[in-house]
């Protein structure tokens, strides 16, 4: 008899939803029950209501919260969650947050499907498959740059974690309710605290 599972899957391209399902229902050998949504505050709301939701999948790009906001927000209210970041962004910087924030794993989107089942095994199953090793966190290389971010303000990260999602100034200001002049000041002085030439370049550090 198959092992059950109740999975909230939260991502807001219905054809990856629909791929998801159709590939890690089998491969994964589980009972899976889906729960859906593509927006973050329905999916707080799904998990608020319903019982036994054994793990969630988070896209960290929708359209109510970018980059690691949600995965902060939603943990923030249930601290108890078993999040899988689930996201076809791979910056170092972006995994390293994630895994400090409480994220249970990291899977890329891009990942082959070997891994991508094992990640999962051990997001749904911690019982059988104990609890995430850090194999389930791709690898983070050592770099000066990480001296120069664990230096940063929490709202200098916070800029820094939006500008790595390829949000714009605008979307950054959206975001954050800060003004546009003052989002501009914090990614100038992001720029100068990492030692960088441009946004391109500062991106470009953490591929």
């Amino acid at each position: 008899m198959l092992e059950r599972c109740k999975v909230l899957l939260v991502d807001d391209h219905e054809l990856v939803r629909v791929g998801v399902r159709a590939t890690y229902g089998e491969l994964l050998g589980l009972d899976i029950e889906w729960l859906e949504t593509g927006t973050l505050a329905e999916a707080m709301s799904i998990y608020g209501r319903e019982q036994g939701v054994d793990a969630v999948l988070l896209d960290l790009n929708l359209a109510d919260c970018k980059g690691l906001q949600g995965l902060r927000t939603f943990l923030e209210a249930f601290p108890d969650a078993r999040i899988g970041v689930f996201s076809g962004t791979q910056d170092e910087f972006v995994i390293r947050q994630a895994r400090l924030l409480g994220a249970a794993a990291y899977v890329p989107k891009g990942a082959m499907t070997r891994d991508t089942r094992q990640a999962l095994l051990a997001l749904l199953s911690p019982s059988r498959h104990g609890q995430p090793p850090a194999a389930l966190f791709p690898a983070a290389g050592n770099s000066a740059i990480y001296d120069r971010v664990a230096q940063l303000s929490v709202r200098h990260l916070e800029i820094l974690e939006l500008v790595l999602s390829g949000c714009t100034n605008q979307e950054i200001s959206q975001s954050t309710q800060l003004s546009l002049g003052t989002v501009k000041n914090y990614v100038s002085s992001l720029l100068l605290a990492l030692d960088v030439r441009s946004r391109s370049h500062l991106i470009a550090l953490f591929r």
